[in-house]
């Protein structure tokens, strides 16, 4: 029929659902190096197949019928009425769902189908551009695909972030718990605002004898390269990819207070670090390692961690994601936040003490995480961390092996 989409056509509007309406926009070079793309958000150079990729795009994402003059545009490029059903019809099942990645391939396959056997539709992007786009390596990616929108998947990602970085907070516990290992938002990478609120239950600093409860508040913003969140602060990634992402950013560095800490010692107040990191996705595992030069504050020196998470996708719901990571210093650092000077020793009784650089800690961790709603999601952590080396024969260290837990619920707008 001359109505009929062509199988061209159908990929078209497949490859049109991982789109966002962002990529509708023109776009300069230096726009894109600041703030990112994707091949997908590229225009295409052929006019007519653009002009249905933006009527797809717009009529996927918008809560009401499209105005009559986007409607117009798409007869102008060439379209009749019976095709503009037809593409109607394929677009339907993905309006206000959002799910657009887990069922891409869906539109194709449906032509296919339909089509003589042996006859495979031509491809606008490479054969495996469009398996990439349905099975991407990124773990973040891969547990999350299933949850009804990245809306849910930017909140999840959010609830998660306390998750790496708690042990961070029981070495100092003014510094709040603020990594995720789904780096990981809406799409998982792209643009987001997701808010929440939560709270740690964790020793009142690494080594403590008395627990404290903190309030945490929960941010997570990317635009592009540049972000705003709690695991990384602010600042930019330089390199992003299915498998490596390398970024830069200036992040807080946490101490503790004169009251939590033993009588005489006093307080470690919080700093401002730069930050440089390193993630690598492979085979559902995520590696993170990081160096932090701690530029303000009392503690001083350089801190180092690395993590390794394997996020697990119980159900669509669902997900647990165990962890391992461990923590080193400098010795500058590490005898800031351990050691016990000459005047401290005076003021508390504790004897003088001097600790050297090493490995800080080693800990574990379990997160449980539950979609509640598209927009709300709920987490519970919860992990067991244990001194090492010079760390754990500090005099201010009472107990070298303490358990923690936090719980965060989030919002996506």
């Amino acid at each position: 029929m001359a109505n009929e989409l062509t199988p061209l056509e159908e990929q078209v509007i497949a490859v049109s659902l991982v789109d966002r309406r962002s990529s509708l926009l023109p776009r300069s070079h230096i726009f894109l190096w600041f703030f990112g793309h994707r091949a997908t958000s590229l225009p295409l150079a052929n006019s007519r197949l653009e002009a249905l990729r933006r009527y797809a795009i717009l009529s996927r994402t918008s809560k009401n019928d499209l105005p009559q003059d986007e409607c117009d545009r798409l007869i102008l490029a060439g379209y009749d009425a019976l095709q503009k059903e037809a593409i109607d019809r394929l677009i339907a099942p993905y309006r206000l769902q959002h799910n657009f990645r887990v069922r891409a391939g869906s539109i194709v396959r449906r032509g296919a189908e339909n089509r003589a056997p042996g006859r495979l539709p031509p491809s606008p992007v490479p054969a495996s551009g469009l398996i990439r786009f349905l099975t991407p390596p990124s773990i973040a990616k891969e547990i999350m695909r299933n949850l009804s929108t990245p809306r849910t998947r930017s909140a999840l990602m959010l609830a998660m972030l306390p998750f790496a970085l708690a042990p961070a907070a029981v070495q100092a516990q003014t510094q709040p718990p603020i990594q995720g290992p789904l780096d990981g938002s809406v799409d998982p990478d792209g643009d987001h605002i997701i808010v929440g609120i939560g709270g740690l239950y964790a020793p009142a600093y690494q080594g403590a004898d008395d627990y404290r409860f903190q309030p945490l508040p929960m941010v997570d913003v990317k635009w592009g390269r540049f972000f705003v969140n709690l695991q990384d602060g602010v600042g930019a990634n330089l390199l992003e990819s299915d498998h490596v992402t390398v970024g830069v950013g200036l992040t807080p560095v946490g101490g503790y207070r004169a009251k939590d800490a033993p009588d005489g010692i006093g307080k470690l107040s919080l700093g401002l670090g730069g930050r440089g990191f390193l993630k690598l996705r492979q085979s559902g595992f995520e590696a993170t390692i990081s160096a932090t030069k701690i530029i303000t504050g009392n503690t001083e020196g350089v801190v180092a961690d690395a993590s390794l998470a394997f996020p697990i996708a119980a159900s669509d719901k669902l997900t647990l994601i165990p962890s391992i990571g461990t923590s080193w210093g400098d010795r500058k650092h590490n005898n800031r936040y351990f050691g016990v000077t000459a005047e401290q020793s005076a003021a508390s009784g504790l004897l003088q003490y001097r600790a050297g650089s090493g490995f800080n800690d080693a800990k574990a961790e379990l997160a449980v995480v539950y979609r509640l709603t598209d927009r709300i999601g709920v987490m519970a952590m919860g992990g067991v961390s244990s001194l090492l080396g010079d760390a754990k024969n500090s005099p201010i260290v009472y107990h070298k092996t303490r358990p923690y837990g936090v719980f965060a619920v989030t919002y996506s707008f």
